[in-house]
């Protein structure tokens, strides 16, 4: 089978010098790796006096993201960009807060759940269809649509409710953000933690009036009586109770958790799709597979969990895609304390990056790593440091075999309906801002299936 190498930047094969490293920050972060970065075990940057090292070798990720896990902070830079956005919400909460929160939010994301969410995301998936089904078939946008699909099924699957009366705001706050705000500037990352830069008071700025919107979903909702068992991710974070204490989430604290799973829910399973759409156009025979398993697969509300079993070849694109185009390019982690990780030494203040960009497409650890090749997810899993789509250890994320059902459900609903092809041959290249995204939306030709129509 052939197999399709989409284009990617190349990496400079020398260390840049400190200006180039924050231009390409700001202009393409995926350019800060070096050619080294993809061969090697680890690489290690010194400038201003501080040290960054980004780490591939499979015993330092266990440390630092395992074994002694709460060593590693999130890095200032980080927390400046995110918590406006989030607040102190699961991602970034850390110590007995985070313990806490991670022990109460489970058990809304636990296995009991995925029924009632993968029908949210079968429902959503199909509007969506209908919709491109309804525009005709040339010059579609993708990209907006799947992330107008996936904000969809996080507000049914968040709030039983459709996004129409607040999708639009919702998108529009989040591009404003990520347009204005979401990259990092040199003085985020030089200046101290407890010193705000001038890009720090817009971030408060627009995080309060962000925050407001999302109390006022919320506030609409608490005026409902819970449903128990629940309807959605919302009924379950309200009565979800910590095992240890029985305490429960004030209105702020499901504020917080609301945001993060909106942000970290929608916005990377959007890209996911759009990613997985984009190279399926450009690989027919891949396409024409997953389209046959779809058209035989239990599609439905009613059955879309049994569905997801019905789906091998499908998850494996999935995962194919989470391995080209993760959806956290990197993982910034700052060492409290020096520490030892395998036979790297790590000085207390070090910036330790454990990039899954960088990681998944290692020439030690993958074949032909720069292929899009959906089999090499269909035998045994590959090894275990090597492929980390939603990190590893006590902070993997909590939401990821949700993330896979609606990734996996929403691609067999596209496919199955429509045979997907490129508009335009002008290559897309990612640039990663918050989370890996495109340069462009390119535009696709949608023409409906034969099986679909007989169907109909």
């Amino acid at each position: 089978m052939n197999v399709f190498v989409p284009h990617v930047p190349q990496p400079p094969e020398a260390p840049l010098g400190f200006l180039a490293f924050l231009r390409a920050i700001r202009a393409n972060a995926l350019d800060m790796f070096t050619r080294a970065a993809y061969e090697e075990w680890t690489v290690t940057r010194r400038e201003l006096g501080r040290v960054s090292m980004i780490v591939n070798a499979p015993e330092a990720i266990q440390r630092v993201l395992m074994t002694n896990a709460d060593n590693y902070a999130r890095t200032p830079a980080g927390r400046r960009i995110l918590s406006p956005i989030i607040g102190n919400g699961l991602l970034l909460s850390e110590g007995e807060a985070w313990r806490l929160q991670r022990r109460t939010v489970a058990p809304a994301l636990a296995p009991r759940m995925m029924p009632v969410l993968a029908a949210h995301i079968v429902a959503g998936a199909e509007e969506t269809v209908a919709a491109l089904a309804r525009r005709g078939g040339g010059g579609v946008d993708l990209l907006t649509a799947m992330q107008h699909m996936a904000l969809d099924i996080a507000g049914r699957s968040m709030f039983s409710l459709e996004m129409r009366a607040h999708g639009a705001e919702m998108r529009r706050l989040l591009m404003q953000y990520a347009e204005r705000l979401a990259r990092p500037y040199a003085l985020d990352m030089l200046l101290p933690p407890g010193v705000p830069s001038p890009h720090d008071f817009f971030r408060r700025r627009f995080g309060a009036h962000w925050m407001r919107f999302m109390d006022g979903l919320i506030g609409a909702r608490l005026a409902q009586p819970p449903a128990d068992p629940p309807r959605d991710l919302f009924d379950a974070l309200r009565l979800a109770r910590d095992p240890e204490t029985g305490e429960g989430f004030s209105r702020a604290a499901l504020c917080d958790q609301t945001a993060t799973m909106i942000i970290a829910g929608h916005e990377t399973t959007g890209l996911t799709l759009f990613w997985s759409l984009w190279l399926l156009a450009q690989a027919p025979d891949v396409q024409a597979r997953v389209a046959a398993e779809a058209a035989a697969a239990p599609l439905s509300p009613a059955t879309a969990q049994e569905a997801i079993a019905a789906l091998p070849c499908t998850r494996a694109v999935v995962n194919e895609v989470l391995r080209l185009y993760p959806p956290a390019y990197t993982i910034a982690r700052m060492a409290r304390a020096a520490d030892r990780a395998g036979d790297l030494d790590i000085p207390a203040g070090a910036t330790v990056l454990i990039s899954p960009w960088v990681l998944h497409r290692h020439r030690r650890l993958w074949d032909a790593p720069e292929a899009f090749d959906p089999d090499r997810f269909m035998g045994p899993p590959p090894a275990r440091f090597a492929y980390l789509p939603f990190g590893i250890g006590p902070r993997v994320c909590v939401g990821a075999q949700f993330a896979l059902a609606e990734a996996v459900l929403g691609l067999a609903c596209v496919v199955r309906a429509f045979d997907i092809t490129l508009a335009d041959g002008r290559p897309v290249i990612p640039r990663p801002v918050i989370t890996t995204a495109p340069d462009h939306a390119p535009m696709f030709r949608l023409a409906p299936r034969a099986a679909v129509r007989r169907a109909a």
